[in-house]
């Protein structure tokens, strides 16, 4: 047996599926041992360019020494207290509000699924509303607000598709579904639902989909249909936040919502979340003495995300981090469209600045309903075979692919003859 598959052994007897996320139970299963900027290591030695990048938090790279040492130089001083405040949480509040639009005032939490859920919670106590809208195909954390019309099976598109079994029947039935980029089935359902709805919230680029980007005018007109039912507008930037832009997509697209989560990218993987807002919003939590919305948890704002969120920010303040991954970003897609034009392979090649997708489908998709034309087999069997020659994209199917400020041309270079080669082999051209 390899390694890995003695360590897997050995991780099912305490853990159910051997992982501690559900996602990540895929195969060929690895267990990693060693990630150092673009590349990860298993146990069994074999090295991989990283394209995964854990869903995405590691924008400079794995191990990035600056965050790292930043880290340890908090924790060699300082940790948590569970009373008053950190010097190091002031900060890096502070650089959220400098630079997000949407970001008056900020809360730490500790993972993208507590901002969200904070985020709704915060809507509904505003609004004195229950529903929400949310969109097929976005994700948003795994709570009962809104685990459900995520990866449906295509017949459940439309239908009531709860996430989990032992969710609250009131919960499913207070997230009103609706399809991105069709501004006309949201204002239906705002129609329908006159004076109850809350708030939407969504991915302002679909990433648990691959990469949807919202047409011209789109999220524009959600912030027009908000204001006009007396709804607040969130967006989830767990992912876009920060990748995309110092100041999230919402600074790309001109756009302001009234709440914004963050995770990920904000940190260069080290555990921290955030839901901000506009203060008239934020001053609802009871963080506030006299806020009515209840807001807690232990480990809120600990020195380790906190550190490692001010040196990331530090990082794209001083250095060229966009530029560089965008760069890449576009030469990665250019010449992948090359590939598949040369090869006469079906296919749409997507993406936004430092992360891309292959769609095998032969036009733009513009919502879930879609993707069903993406030729799932071949995408996830061109993925495993990626692996093989030592690049890693996840191995399911809709996944995107991430760049960081540690990949350079050479490691583009190397993915791009891999791409051709698999290609090939695939398609005997």
């Amino acid at each position: 047996m390899t390694n890995s598959a003695k360590l897997r052994e050995e991780s099912n007897k305490y853990t159910p599926g051997g992982v501690h996320s559900a996602t990540r139970n895929v195969e060929p299963f690895h267990v990693f041992t060693r990630g150092e900027g673009a590349y990860i290591y298993d146990a069994d030695g074999n090295k991989f360019i990283d394209y995964q990048a854990a869903f995405g938090p590691y924008i400079l790279g794995h191990n990035y020494p600056y965050v790292n040492n930043k880290v340890i130089e908090a924790l060699s001083k300082t940790d948590m207290y569970g009373v008053g405040t950190t010097d190091l949480e002031i900060e890096a509040a502070r650089k959220i509000t400098t630079h997000v639009p949407s970001a008056e005032q900020v809360l730490f939490a500790n993972s993208g699924s507590e901002a969200t859920f904070h985020a709704i919670r915060l809507a509904r106590g505003v609004t004195g509303r229950q529903k929400l809208i949310k969109f097929q195909g976005c994700y948003h954390g795994w709570h009962d607000y809104v685990a459900r019309n995520m990866l449906s099976s295509w017949d459940k598109i439309g239908k009531r598709d709860p996430g989990s079994a032992g969710m609250l029947e009131e919960a499913i039935d207070n997230t009103l579904v609706c399809t991105f980029n069709d501004l006309d089935d949201v204002e239906r359902t705002f129609h329908e639902n006159k004076g109850q709805i809350a708030c939407i919230i969504l991915e302002p680029i679909p990433h648990n989909i691959g990469i949807i980007m919202p047409q011209p005018g789109f999220l524009e007109g959600l912030r027009e249909l908000c204001d006009a039912n007396g709804a607040l507008l969130i967006f989830d930037e767990v992912i876009t936040g920060f990748r995309h832009n110092i100041g999230g997509y919402q600074k790309v697209a001109g756009v302001t919502p009234d709440l914004t989560t963050m995770g990920k990218a904000m940190a260069n993987g080290f555990p921290i979340a955030a839901v901000a807002g506009k203060k008239e919003y934020m001053q609802r939590f009871n963080t506030q003495p006299g806020g009515d919305v209840w807001f807690a948890g232990t480990y809120n704002g600990h020195a380790v995300g906190t550190a490692a969120c001010i040196a990331t920010i530090e990082v794209m303040e001083n250095e060229p981090v966009h530029e560089h991954i965008f760069r890449l970003g576009d030469r990665m897609r250019t010449e992948i469209r090359g590939i598949v034009d040369r090869l006469g392979i079906k296919a749409y090649v997507a993406g936004f600045g430092s992360t891309w997708t292959t769609y095998f489908m032969d036009f733009e998709p513009k919502n879930y309903t879609d993707l069903q034309h993406n030729d799932a087999e071949f995408y996830v069997t061109y993925r495993k075979k990626m692996i093989e020659k030592g690049i890693y994209k996840m191995p399911m199917n809709l996944k995107r692919n991430h760049l960081s400020y540690s990949h350079t041309d050479k490691e583009v270079d190397i993915t791009l003859e891999a791409i051709e080669a698999v290609l090939k082999e695939m398609t005997g051209k």
